[in-house]
């Protein structure tokens, strides 16, 4: 049987009905740039502002906050050290979330040690700035001698080599066309690539084109291996606050098969252009393009603050809070796990706003439902995974 792609799901403010009433306009820098115009369904558009309008919600821009203060017992937060303008700023709350991204969040805990703390807050276990993930992720370009003429093309993806061959969820009624035996991972459309992309990136163009000229014939997509929790895989900080991120690959050989099998499912695709004719008499093959995003490609991080059940071996329990304090939260991407092999972005939402009710339940300002964990778990919620 053939392959099955899906529908990407974009969050993009389209009205197809009434293309008069619609927020997004179609234009073509839509992948990899702020929306001028709000129609991404982004946390920018959908949370901040929105949030703003709330008389009693204050927005601190141009600060960084250093450092957490605990009380005498080391179980409360009791002070938000802010540097703001070269001056210290303070502020206090009954409940601290922190949320500023797997790398940072673990460098604001790491830099909060104090007596009661030693090796930085919610740390006894030792795992804070631990089990560093960031996907494999690699930009993917196949150049034909037909233009594309799509604006905007990040619609589809396959993910029929996401799992093994007897890895498939029971009941889909999806085929796996993994021959391998382990995970690949995620393929999908990326946004149409631009001249200036592609010079941004590439510090030369394909042998006798120009980069013009690649962006207007190259389909794009994005393809995502699952990068594996290690303990050695982590974030460190110095007494001079320089942060060093330590990392060894841990799946290279799932996304080296991955590409393999794009371009595979690419090469047996023929031109049926019969006024161009492009797989002939442009170049005798197809051209593949591909990059392998470095270490610097952050994006998709996360792991470094895991939650679970046991004290010893996480820092967070099932609610997102320290174990070792009574009202600091973690709620980013750093209570992962482990990382699947899609955009963490939607497990980041549902995740949050889970933990929402939790703190609007503690505050007593709702009644949510209780966190169901399962049994089979390594850690609490390995099985949370966003399809997208």
């Amino acid at each position: 049987s053939g392959h099955q792609p899906f529908h990407l799901p974009l969050g993009v403010r389209l009205n197809e009905a009434m293309r008069h009433k619609s927020l997004c306009i179609r234009c073509e820098t839509c992948d990899g740039f702020p929306c001028l115009v709000n129609a991404k369904s982004d946390a920018h558009t959908m949370c901040v502002n929105p949030a703003l309008e709330h008389p009693n919600v204050t927005l601190v821009t141009d600060a960084k906050v250093t450092k957490l203060e605990t009380d005498a017992s080391g179980r409360t937060v009791t002070q938000v050290v802010v540097e703001r303008d070269g001056q210290e700023e303070r502020y206090a709350g009954d409940i601290v979330v922190v949320s500023a991204g797997a790398v940072n969040s673990a460098v604001l805990l790491l830099n909060s040690a104090n007596d009661k703390h030693p090796h930085g807050l919610a740390n006894s276990s030792g795992v804070v700035g631990r089990h560093y993930m960031a996907h494999h992720n690699t930009a993917f370009l196949a150049l034909s001698g037909v233009p594309n003429e799509t604006l905007f093309q990040k619609t589809l993806g396959i993910n029929d080599f996401y799992y093994g061959p007897e890895m498939m969820p029971r009941g889909s009624g999806a085929r796996s066309h993994n021959d391998w035996g382990y995970p690949m991972g995620h393929i999908q459309m990326l946004g149409k690539s631009t001249r200036d992309l592609l010079a941004a990136e590439a510090p030369v163009p394909a042998p006798g084109f120009t980069f013009d000229w690649m962006a207007k014939h190259a389909i794009d997509f994005w393809l995502t291996t699952e990068d594996l929790p290690h303990p050695d895989n982590r974030v460190t900080v110095n007494r001079q606050g320089q942060i060093t991120l330590d990392y060894q690959v841990t799946n290279g050989e799932a996304h080296k098969r991955l590409v393999g099998k794009l371009k595979e499912i690419l090469h047996k695709i023929h031109c049926t252009d019969k006024v161009c004719y492009c797989d002939k008499h442009i170049f005798p093959r197809k051209l593949f393009l591909d990059r392998l995003i470095p270490l610097a490609g952050v994006a998709h991080q996360c792991g470094t603050v895991r939650f679970g059940h046991d004290p010893a071996s996480s820092a967070l329990d099932a609610n997102c809070k320290a174990h070792d304090l009574d009202n600091l939260y973690v709620v980013d991407s750093s209570f992962f796990v482990s990382s699947s092999a899609v955009n963490p972005a939607l497990t980041i939402m549902a995740n949050a706003l889970r933990v929402g009710d939790h703190l609007l339940e503690r505050l007593g300002a709702s009644s949510a439902m209780p966190v169901q964990m399962g049994a089979h778990d390594h850690g609490a919620g390995s099985s949370m995974q966003s399809p997208m």
